[in-house]
C-alpha cells in the first residue's frame, strides 16, 4: 500500500492546539491522522470540502449521544465558538480526535466477524432515528444506488445490476445514516480481547442510504473480502439481524447484489485514483484484480 506524505505541519499544530511528539498513525491513501499525546490529528484530501467533513462528523456524533459509545466523535476546533470539527489549513480539512487504544481488529480471528456484525446492529440502532439534512456531496456507496450511472470499465457495465438496483431503493422502506466504510481497518478491538470492540472510526464515507446497503458491503469485507464462501457473508448478515439490526432480512439476491455494488464502487474508485495520479504497488493491483474478479464470479 502507497501512502501519501502529508506532514504535521506548524500550522495544522497551531489550529489543533496540539503540542508535542507525534506518530503517523498506519493508513492514509489522500489523508492522514497523527497522533499527538491524548490526541489525533486527521489531516483530510485535498479537495476535501468542509461542508462535507462536519456533516459526516455530525453521523459520527449522532452514533455516539444515540447509545453506541464505541463510536469516536470528533472534538470541537480549539478557539473556535461555533462548535466547528473541522478547520482549513493550507488546503485541507483538518479535524482533532480522542485517541483511542486498541489494536486493529483481525480478519482471521473467527471471533472478528460476529463481533463486528453485532457492533453494526448497535451502530445502526443508534442512527435509526437521527434525522440530517442531504450529504452536501453523494457519499461512495451512495453513488450508483438508483441503478443511474454509466462506468467507463467495460467490466463495470451490468444493466441486471443497474435494473436490481432501481427496484431496491424506489421499495426500501427504511433510511437513516450510516458508517459507509465499515471493515477491519475501521475497527479497533481490546488488546487482550480480540472479541471486544472499542471504537469505529473514519466516518468520511458517512451517508443516509438504506441500511441494507452498509449490512452488504460489510458482509463482504467480513467474508474474507473476496468473498469466495459466500455462506461467510450469509453467517455475518444473520448475526447482524439476530442482533437487532435496523435492515430487513436480506434474500440471496439482495445480500449478492448489495455486495456487487460495492465492488463497482471500488473499481470505479480505483480507476478514478488512477486518472489522478495515485500510485499503486504490486499488493494494490492483486487486491484490485481480485476484487474485480469478484464482482464478476458473484454475478447472480
Amino acid at each position: 500500500m502507497v501512502f501519501v506524505e502529508v506532514p504535521l505541519t506548524a500550522a495544522v499544530r497551531e489550529a489543533t492546539g496540539v503540542t508535542g511528539p507525534a506518530e503517523r498513525l498506519y493508513g492514509g491513501e489522500e489523508s492522514a491522522a497523527w497522533r499527538v499525546g491524548a490526541h489525533v490529528v486527521r489531516i483530510g484530501a485535498y479537495g476535501k470540502d468542509t461542508a462535507e467533513a462536519e456533516w459526516c462528523h455530525r453521523v459520527a456524533v449522532a452514533a455516539r449521544t444515540g447509545g453506541c459509545p464505541e463510536a469516536v466523535a470528533p472534538l470541537p476546533v480549539p478557539g473556535r465558538d461555533d462548535g466547528a470539527t473541522v478547520v482549513r489549513v493550507e488546503g485541507r480539512a483538518v479535524s482533532l480526535w480522542p485517541y483511542v487504544d486498541g489494536v486493529w481488529a483481525d480478519g482471521d480471528d473467527p471471533r472478528s466477524a460476529p463481533a463486528a456484525a453485532r457492533m453494526l446492529a448497535r451502530l445502526h440502532r443508534a442512527l435509526a432515528g437521527v434525522r440530517l439534512p442531504p450529504r452536501p456531496k453523494p457519499g461512495f456507496l451512495e453513488i450508483g444506488l438508483a441503478g443511474d450511472v454509466a462506468y467507463d470499465d467495460p467490466r463495470l457495465h451490468d444493466p441486471q445490476l443497474d435494473t436490481w438496483l432501481a427496484g431496491f431503493s424506489a421499495r426500501a422502506r427504511l433510511r437513516h445514516p450510516l458508517h459507509g466504510d465499515y471493515y477491519h481497518g475501521n475497527l479497533l478491538v481490546d488488546r487482550d480481547d480480540p472479541a471486544r470492540i472499542v471504537a469505529v472510526l473514519d466516518w468520511d464515507e458517512s451517508l443516509i442510504a438504506p441500511p441494507e446497503v452498509e449490512v452488504g458491503g460489510a458482509a463482504l469485507e467480513f467474508a474474507d473480502e473476496f468473498c469466495e464462501n459466500p455462506a461467510d457473508a450469509r453467517r455475518f448478515a444473520d448475526t447482524y439481524l439476530e442482533a437487532g439490526g435496523t435492515a430487513e432480512a436480506l434474500d440471496e439476491e439482495s445480500l449478492t447484489q448489495l455486495m456487487r455494488h460495492r465492488l463497482r464502487r471500488e473499481g470505479a474508485y480505483f480507476a478514478l485514483a488512477v486518472a489522478r495520479g495515485v500510485r499503486h504497488d504490486e499488493e494494490d493491483l492483486e487486491y484490485h484484480r481480485r476484487r474485480m474478479e469478484a464482482f464478476a464470479r458473484l454475478r447472480p
